[in-house]
């Protein structure tokens, strides 16, 4: 692969749209982000290396349980690959480097290496709108199945979907928890992991930085912009957080709550700047 700047190829992937993209690549450049001067190679040969094994051995899939299968027992047999149940919120669990280093990682984490793996393998693949918890629908020939690959890539049924396993709650009424989800907003709940953790630990400049990647691979959705003038504004940086303000106002009609709130920030701002 071309050498290529890792915020380059993010603004790029944030210009192109929701997606489908190389979700695994995209995740990768997110992660090289935090280790600068760390060579690649070694990352994107085992990327590589996971796409031509589901492809081979999904020759051998004669429907897509056997499919479904098949990925569980490469990404869990073959690599070694499993939920870090021990260390749920250490953040080299959202950090792909570190997740492919330790074959450990948070759902959401895990869940790009399996849409790698079963794109790779011809599957149609998507992540799954499902509360506390990251599974995945892969499809063919209008038949699907769905896995969980924090819990081994074990095979669950569309109509038997409840409680996320590891969470032990109940969905709320009416919950759409089986809609599937663009890359980008697969992406953003990775990055979004990094965010929260930082802001757990009260780590406010490692928060704003995170708010910023969102923004750069999302540059159409209001809300980061109004999250990122927040955070721009908490940390100090007073112009930032007006440019962020004005953006969220340019991308959210007038009248919706958001486009109020960020209204009301910029008016704050202001008389704070003048």
């Amino acid at each position: 692969m071309s050498a290529i700047d890792p915020a380059d190829y993010l603004r790029q992937l944030g210009e192109a749209g929701e997606g489908p993209h190389d979700i695994a690549r995209a995740a990768l450049m997110l992660s090289a982000l935090d280790h600068s001067g760390r060579p690649l190679k070694g990352y994107e040969d085992h990327l590589a290396d996971i796409a031509e094994a589901a492809e081979g051995e999904a020759r051998l899939a004669r429907n897509i349980e056997e499919g479904a299968h098949m990925l569980s027992s490469l990404m869990v047999g073959r690599y070694g690959y499993d939920g870090d149940r021990l260390s749920y919120d250490d953040p080299q669990n959202a950090d792909l480097m570190a997740v492919i280093d330790r074959r450990r990682g948070l759902p959401v984490a895990l869940g790009i290496l399996y849409l790698h793996a079963a794109r790779a393998a011809g599957f149609e693949a998507a992540g799954l709108n499902y509360p506390g918890h990251f599974l995945l629908s892969i499809s063919s020939r209008g038949h699907e199945a769905l896995l969980d690959p924090f819990n081994g890539g074990a095979a669950l049924e569309r109509e038997k979907l409840g409680a996320p396993p590891m969470m032990g709650t109940h969905l709320p009424e009416g919950a759409e928890h089986s809609e599937t989800v663009s890359d980008i907003a697969v992406l953003l709940r990775l990055t979004n992991n990094l965010k929260l953790r930082a802001l757990n630990n009260g780590e406010r400049v490692r928060a704003l930085e995170i708010a910023k990647r969102m923004v750069l691979i999302a540059p159409g959705r209001g809300e980061l912009w109004m999250d990122l003038a927040r955070l721009n504004e908490m940390s100090g940086a007073l112009g930032a957080a007006q440019r962020a303000y004005e953006a969220c106002l340019s991308l959210v009609p007038g009248g919706q709550a958001l486009h109020n709130e960020a209204a009301l920030g910029l008016h704050a701002l202001k008389r704070r700047l003048n």
